[in-house]
């Protein structure tokens, strides 16, 4: 029968403890934080990080051609930031890719 009490007794005051938890107690405003005030001069906002400028991609360039590399069927490219240019086999410059290259013969094996 003690132990009857006694479980009663421990349930009872779980229930109770449970009851007063800050999470589960409302407190009125909905910007408070769970567990206390939400001043403004203890969380301080994080700074934004700086924008990125992204640099133009130029059309044509020119590079030495020994920098270039050399394809398996003898044409010369050159990869620069993610862009790959192809050369010109008459005036020696590289252009950025385009469709128009597949047809032309200047970007054709010499």
């Amino acid at each position: 029968m003690k132990k009857l009490h006694f479980l009663i007794a421990a349930v009872g005051m779980l229930f109770m403890l449970s009851n007063c938890s800050r999470k589960t107690n409302p407190d009125g405003s909905s910007s408070r934080s769970v567990y206390g005030s939400n001043n403004s001069t203890s969380t301080a906002a994080k700074p934004a990080p700086p924008k990125r400028i992204k640099t133009p991609v130029p059309k044509v360039i020119a590079v030495n051609d020994s920098a270039a590399k050399k394809t398996f069927d003898g044409r010369y490219y050159y990869d620069l930031e993610g862009h790959r240019y192809w050369r010109n086999n008459k005036d020696g410059k590289y252009y950025l890719f385009n469709k128009s290259m597949a047809t032309d013969p200047a970007f054709k094996n010499p």
